[in-house]
């Protein structure tokens, strides 16, 4: 029997392991971030932008399920796009990828504190990012079956406490259409649209929230009993329940409490709905603890993606040696603490210089994934006429049409994250990284990266 090679990965995953992983690296979006977008373009606003996104990223993952078959490789994306275009193309892949996965840990982070915040008045931000993150960073060097486990059981659990808050909103009569549409209409507006239709398209950074990381699943293709099967069926299995997810919160949670005027201005939105529904007795308080699983699942299930993301473009060549290295658990420990010193630092400097840590964070993580998005459906095309015969077991339905949609789609809700002012620094300052980090690959790395 032929052993491994030290820089390989330990296949563990089955289909529904990679379905519990894209779910739960989602499933945080129905607790934090999300919100904001009700301020920004009112429940209307966030309604319609939420199926222009959920359309995107329909044709994002029936491409990215198409690719991941032909193409099982632990570098996802990137692999994608070096098969295409070629190493040079295939970096900015890489490294806007990279940007959206060490963000996205930060964001959830911004988002645990505030609820551990609700539940422990007083306490500062940064112990809970600093608690979480060596919690869960430890907890993926241990293992990739120890990791494949815990992403499981808290991603079940963070659906049923959504399911759970979904029937006490209805059962208990705390929803209202009144509340869901009280956040007051600018002049010549209203309540359905307070902030008119530019309101739509400030929003929809926002309504990226409730799907964001799903595409990670592609990572996971060298850790996966059978990519060519399971991935696909991971991916479209994924996304559904997350359509279904997204539909609950937004309708639900903004219409009960303090309606989407309060629910949009809160640190935790979903235990603002649990205290409303549970009228703040012992039982809301024991489920607003329950549903920092979301917000942990989805922390814990990035945390991997990012781990295995800069792994693999280390291995490539793309970014030092240090990086590729493995534990005796055969999982990227380098890589992994060297992400999660980075969501730390996002955190502090977010914190230091934009106020409200989440929401500028989030633009950043989007900006990122919205890039990266628009190129891997611009190598499907690309793929698509060049390759022709690349052995594909499992076709989108959507095809090229659909490939061409999300990326008009995203090339909209890219300019989106420059729609609110206050946030435009933080993007901007993205987008500078990415073209130094160009600079540095152009003018030293890329001949550390042999062709294919």
């Amino acid at each position: 029997m032929e052993s491994a090679s030290p820089q390989t990965l330990k296949k563990t995953a089955g289909w529904v392991h990679l379905w519990a992983l894209g779910v739960g690296g989602v499933i945080s979006g129905n607790y934090f971030g999300w919100q904001t977008g009700l301020l920004t373009g009112g429940f209307g606003g966030l309604l319609i932008a939420t199926v222009l996104i959920a359309a995107m990223y329909v044709c994002l993952v029936f491409s990215i399920a198409e690719l991941s078959a032909a193409l099982p490789d632990a570098g996802g994306f990137y692999n994608f796009t070096r098969a295409a275009f070629g190493k040079d193309r295939a970096f900015l892949n890489g490294l806007t990828d990279a940007i959206e996965y060490v963000t996205t840990p930060a964001v959830i982070v911004a988002g645990i504190a505030g609820y551990m915040k609700a539940l422990v008045p007083g306490s500062p931000d940064w112990v809970w990012w600093v608690v979480f993150y060596l919690i869960f960073v430890g907890i993926n060097i241990s293992g990739a079956a120890i990791s494949f486990g815990v992403s499981m059981g808290i991603t079940v659990l963070a659906a049923l406490v959504l399911l759970l808050f979904y029937g006490g909103a209805v059962a208990t009569g705390a929803f209202s259409w009144a509340n869901a549409l009280n956040i007051p209409p600018e002049p010549g507006n209203n309540a359905f649209l307070p902030h008119g239709w530019y309101g739509i398209f400030a929003a929809l950074p926002y309504a990226v929230w409730f799907y964001l990381a799903i595409e990670q699943l592609p990572l996971s293709a060298e850790e996966s009993y059978d990519a060519a099967r399971d991935m696909p069926r991971a991916l479209k299995w994924g996304i559904g329940t997350l359509l279904l997810l997204s539909v609950g919160t937004l309708v639900l949670n903004s219409g009960v409490g303090p309606g989407a005027n309060g629910v949009g201005a809160s640190a935790a939105p979903l235990e603002a709905g649990f205290r409303a529904v549970f009228s703040r007795n012992v039982t809301s308080t024991l489920l607003s603890a329950i549903s920092l699983t979301g917000l942990i699942a989805s922390f814990h299930s990035i945390i991997y993606a990012y781990g295995r993301l800069l792994f693999a473009l280390s291995r490539a060549g793309y970014l030092p040696s240090l990086m590729s290295k493995l534990g005796g658990r055969r999982t990227p420990w380098v890589a992994l603490l060297l992400g999660g010193v980075l969501g730390l630092v996002l955190c502090f400097l977010a914190q230091q210089y934009a106020g409200s840590v989440g929401a500028a964070l989030l633009n950043m993580a989007v900006f990122g994934a919205l890039m990266s998005y628009i190129l891997v459906l611009v190598s499907y095309l690309r793929l698509k006429s060049d390759q022709p015969h690349l052995k594909r077991p499992y076709l989108s339905p959507l095809g090229r049409a659909g490939a061409a949609t999300g990326i008009a789609l995203g090339l909209i809700c890219l300019a989106a994250t420059f729609a609110v002012p206050s946030f435009r620094p933080g993007v901007a300052g993205t987008a500078v990284f990415v073209l130094v980090m160009l600079a540095y690959y152009w003018l030293y790395r890329r001949h550390h990266v042999e062709d294919l």
